[in-house]
C-alpha cells in the first residue's frame, strides 16, 4: 500500500484506514481508490475486525478527485477508464464504516464520505460538490446521495453553485452525526466504533444492510428485507447470548457467531 495506511486493533476490533497523499490534499486518484478497495475487501474478511474507520488528515479528508489525471480525457476515455467501479466496494462492505473528517471533503471527497455509514466531523470540516465550477458535475453519487441527505432544494443549491457546507451546517442538514473540536474528531470516531464493536457483529451487519436498503428500494421491499434479517438473527449464537444476558441482568459477550 503506497497511498493509504491500514492499522488494525484486535481489541476492540477496530481497523483504521488513513488516506495518505498529504501534498495533494488526499486527492482521489485510481491507485488510491484501488488500494482502499483492496483494504476494505481484506478487512471485511478479517474476523478480528468489526468496525472500520476511514480518515485523511487534519487539513483534508480528501479535497476531491485528481483533476490533473482527467483534465485531458475524452468522454470515451472516461467511459473506458470506468474509475467508479472501485468505489462500489465502499457501499458493498458489510461491516460498518465511519468517516472521520477534518478539513476539506469536497467533490469526490464529499461523495466518499457520503458512501460511508456514519460521519464524525471536526469543527474545521467543509463539505461540498464544487464540480460545477470546473465545468462538470458529480460522478460518484453526489447528485443522488446529497439529495437524499439534505433534500432536493438544498442539494440543488449546493451542486449548482458549488458552495460549501460548514461542519455545523452539515450537522444541521443530517450529513454528519457529530461535530467536535479538531483535536477530538478521530478520538470521537474511535469511541463510536468501540461502542458498535462491543455488540453482535452478526446483528450489526444485518441492521446495516436493512438500513442501506431503505435508500435503494421501495418501502415494501425494504420491509421484506428487514423482516428476513430480523428472523436471521435468531439463527445466531449472539442473539441467544444477548437475550440470555438481558434476562440474567449481565453484560453480553458477543462472539460474532
Amino acid at each position: 500500500m503506497e497511498l493509504i495506511k491500514v492499522t488494525e486493533q484486535k481489541e476492540p476490533h477496530v481497523a483504521l484506514i488513513e488516506l495518505n497523499r498529504p501534498k495533494e490534499l488526499n486527492a482521489l486518484n485510481p491507485q488510491l481508490m484501488q488500494e482502499v478497495r483492496d483494504a476494505l475487501i481484506a478487512l471485511d474478511k478479517n474476523e478480528a475486525v468489526r468496525v472500520i474507520i476511514i480518515t485523511g488528515n487534519e487539513q483534508a479528508f480528501a479535497a476531491g478527485a485528481d483533476i490533473k489525471q482527467m483534465a485531458d480525457k475524452s468522454a470515451i476515455d472516461m467511459l473506458l477508464l470506468d474509475q467508479f467501479t472501485t468505489w462500489d466496494q465502499i457501499r458493498k462492505t458489510k461491516k460498518p464504516i465511519i468517516a472521520a473528517v477534518s478539513g476539506f471533503a469536497l467533490g469526490g471527497g464529499c461523495e466518499f464520505v457520503m458512501t460511508c455509514d456514519m460521519v464524525i466531523a471536526s469543527e474545521t470540516a467543509k463539505f461540498g460538490q464544487p464540480e460545477i465550477k470546473i465545468g462538470t458535475i458529480p460522478g460518484a453519487g453526489g447528485t443522488q446521495r446529497l439529495t437524499k441527505a439534505v433534500g432536493k432544494a438544498k442539494a440543488m443549491e449546493l451542486i449548482l453553485t458549488g458552495r460549501f457546507l460548514s461542519a455545523e451546517e452539515a450537522h444541521f442538514y443530517g450529513l454528519v452525526n457529530k461535530v467536535v473540536p479538531k483535536e477530538m474528531y478521530l478520538h470521537e470516531a474511535f469511541a463510536l466504533a468501540k461502542e458498535i464493536a462491543q455488540l453482535s457483529p452478526v446483528a450489526v451487519q444485518l441492521a446495516k444492510e436493512a438500513i442501506n436498503r431503505s435508500f435503494e428500494t421501495h418501502l415494501d421491499e425494504g420491509l421484506t428485507l428487514e423482516r428476513k434479517n430480523f428472523y436471521l438473527t435468531f439463527a445466531s449464537a449472539d442473539q441467544k447470548e444477548g437475550m440470555k444476558a438481558f434476562i440474567e441482568k449481565r453484560k453480553a459477550e458477543f462472539k460474532g457467531q
